[in-house]
């Protein structure tokens, strides 16, 4: 017996969340604590928190104190309000993804939208839309129960665990109907992956079991799904309700769960699989009669490897003598070496090619068993778009060829989301790729593995807009430049680091700091959902250099420093980066100065006194005549450029203490 677990099975994020902050909050023991209905539907799991003094209650009305835990299905406002009047403390646990249904389905009915609200009415999660809709709501479960439309434009949100064929249904019905549509797909993405992952399995499999709350929507839709593939499926809540008959006669089983269903009930129903199947096998004895059968052409057999040769390969498929695979009938790309493909004792699928050739022998094809078993497969998967690995093995003109059981060609346009140099590097790489394109007649299948990824990145940039938070400090790398900023990769989405944010002194370039492929921490400053844009900043997890300014150049002071620019009413300049203060003209010298240049010059080092210090404005008065007063050598003035003519202007001094940045260089900074 072989059980093979679906890639995603059990609990989803938004259930290990609400169960996580349950169990925190029994920790705290403070208090009674309810939640609004089961937390999730899993009998076991509700009976577990009951024993840790997670009660259930259904409706708020049934206490007067204590926290209630919203569940992950979310709750309408007027529920959270009554909580509120109650004077209750209210632990949020509603899904990210639900959320953020609810946030839009609000969004549009504010706008004057009625809101199509796809899933099923008696649902807690589509009755929590509902409620945000403020009564623009409209629950339907199929495109069919619409008629006629009397508005102009319409919103549609999902429930988070529709499949996606139903909400794009709905779409073209909407379209066909000449109707605006504003359509937000709330979809969440985990849901998806399982309900393909369940249908891929079960496609490979014998037998399914399917385990969940038998209230669950989402594991009532697995086993829908699976049913649908056309495999004996089977839906349980525990081991216990497993039968001995279910198995008998198979080997390969398939295993998947709903989204509520802990690891522990997971692994106690593979447990009493594998029991059962013991008993089966037991029962049915240990041997059986052999029968010789002679094979048809066109016929699929089984057999087992007896010998790998030079140019073909023998198999013993139950016959009065080996089947013979040639080694052009091995596998549609060369192989040098057969044993790279087969060993003695593996059982592979062949077509019979002849049940009998000139010299007496059966005549086998790997290459066209593994083609006819694919055909079927490919199809469903381009009508459903689901996702199928192959392996890269050739690089031919234009692209690569795949095997996925027939030769697939993958365009070199469809490799990746960008450009691809070097197309040898993917040879004998498994990848996971989309149909998108096929001719069963002409033996033509096209592939694409720039849709998966395209897809996954979009996943990705969900999942980061739906968790990042103002203020968090998140890790990314330096993708691209520009004169401005640096675009940051967060891993699914980028963030604009702007020039501004990346230092505490000034830069003219972003390469100053940072180059493409630096990875950095930075903090997320500022998060537009909408749009899709996050701002970052550097310079906020680095040590603010003004934070005890007034420990390091305490006044009175005496301190090197550079001068950085001149101005008619001074000279600015650097004590160290990102420390910058303000030399004014009066206090350059210790006579009279027509103009900060006939002192001073950029990039000059001097030494300069503590005046005073302003750390909430960050201004620094810095006097160089102040130095040279206290026993220093006078700077001699440098010799003037005659004046042109007498009408040349004179420039006027401001007076020190009326000087900012601001008035230097702008608005920008006017708040630094």
């Amino acid at each position: 017996m072989q059980i093979k677990l679906a890639k995603k099975a059990g609990f989803c994020y938004g259930v290990k969340r609400a169960i996580d902050l349950a169990l925190s909050k029994v920790k705290e023991e403070k208090g009674n604590i309810y939640t609004l209905g089961p937390l999730i539907h899993n009998p076991q799991v509700v009976q577990d928190l009951a024993k840790q003094g997670v009660q259930e209650i259904t409706a708020l009305d049934q206490i007067e104190e204590g926290t209630v835990i919203i569940r992950s299905h979310g709750v309408g406002p007027e529920t959270l309000k009554i909580a509120q009047k109650k004077g209750l403390e209210v632990l949020d646990a509603t899904c990210p993804f639900v959320a953020r249904a609810q946030k839009q389905a609000q969004e549009m009915a504010d706008q004057g939208l009625p809101v199509y609200i796809l899933g099923d009415p008696g649902h807690p999660e589509v009755q929590g839309i509902l409620g945000w809709t403020e009564g623009k709501g409209i629950v339907i479960e199929s495109p069919d129960e619409i008629s006629r439309i009397e508005h102009p434009k319409v919103g549609i949100v999902a429930q988070t665990t529709q499949p996606l064929k139903n909400y794009q249904a709905l779409l073209e019905s909407l379209q066909q109907k000449g109707v605006e549509i504003d359509a937000r797909n709330t979809i969440c993405h985990a849901t998806g992956e399982r309900q393909r992952a369940a249908m891929e399995l079960a496609r490979e499999v014998d037998v399914m079991v399917v385990v969940g709350g038998k209230n669950s929507a989402n594991t009532k839709k697995l086993a829908r799904l699976c049913q649908e593939t056309g495999t004996p499926t089977y839906h349980v809540e525990s081991a216990e309700e497993l039968r001995e008959e279910w198995f008998r006669g198979h080997e390969l089983f398939g295993l998947t769960a709903g989204a509520s269903t802990p690891d522990a009930i997971i692994e106690e129903v593979k447990k009493r699989m594998k029991e059962l199947d013991q008993m089966t096998t037991e029962e049915e004895g240990m041997s059986e009669a052999m029968e010789v059968k002679s094979p048809q052409a066109g016929e699929l057999v089984k057999g087992v490897v007896v010998q790998v040769g030079m140019d073909e390969v023998l198999v013993d498929i139950g016959a009065k003598s080996e089947g013979v695979i040639p080694r052009k009938e091995m596998s549609f790309y060369g192989v040098d070496n057969l044993q790279e493909l087969v060993k003695v004792g593996d059982e592979i699928e062949c077509l019979v090619i002849k049940a009998e050739d000139n010299e007496g022998k059966i005549i086998l094809s790997k290459e066209r068993a593994a083609a006819e078993k694919a055909w079927d497969g490919l199809e469903e998967a381009m009508e459903k778009g689901t996702i199928i690995k192959g392996v890269i093995r050739e690089v031919v003109k234009g692209g690569m060829l795949v095997d996925v059981g027939v030769r697939a060609f993958l365009p070199a346009s469809l490799v990746e989301r960008g450009y691809v140099e070097d197309l040898s590097n993917y040879l004998n790489q498994e990848v996971e790729i989309r149909v998108i394109e096929m001719n069963k007649p002409r033996k033509k299948v096209v592939v694409s593995r720039k849709a998966v990824l395209e897809e996954q990145y979009a996943r990705k940039r969900e999942e980061l807009l739906a968790t990042l938070q103002e203020g968090q400090v998140v890790k990314g790398i330096v993708r691209r430049l520009t004169n401005f900023g640096a675009f940051v990769d967060l891993g699914g989405l980028d963030g604009l680091l702007h020039i501004s944010e990346m230092s505490w002194h000034r830069i003219n370039h972003p390469q100053e700091v940072v180059k493409v492929g630096d990875e950095l921490e930075v903090m997320v400053l500022k998060v537009d959902s909408e749009n899709e844009k996050i701002s970052l900043g550097l310079k906020q997890v680095l040590p603010n250099p003004w934070d005890n300014i007034e420990e390091k150049y305490p006044v009175g002071g005496v301190f090197n420093a550079k001068v950085v620019r001149l101005a008619p009413f001074g000279a600015f300049v650097q004590l160290e980066p990102g420390i910058e203060g303000l030399v004014h003209i009066s206090h350059l010298a210790d006579h009279h100065v027509e103009k900060p240049s006939d002192v001073v010059k950029e990039e000059e080092e001097v030494q300069v006194k503590v005046l005073s210090i302003d750390p909430t404005e960050k201004r620094i008065r810095l006097s160089i005549r102040e130095v040279n007063s206290e026993g220093r050598p006078a700077r001699e003035a440098r010799p003037q450029k005659q004046r042109e003519t007498s009408e040349q202007p004179i420039i006027q001094e401001a007076p020190e203490d009326k000087i900012t940045l601001g008035d230097v260089f702008g608005d920008m900074f006017k708040d630094k």
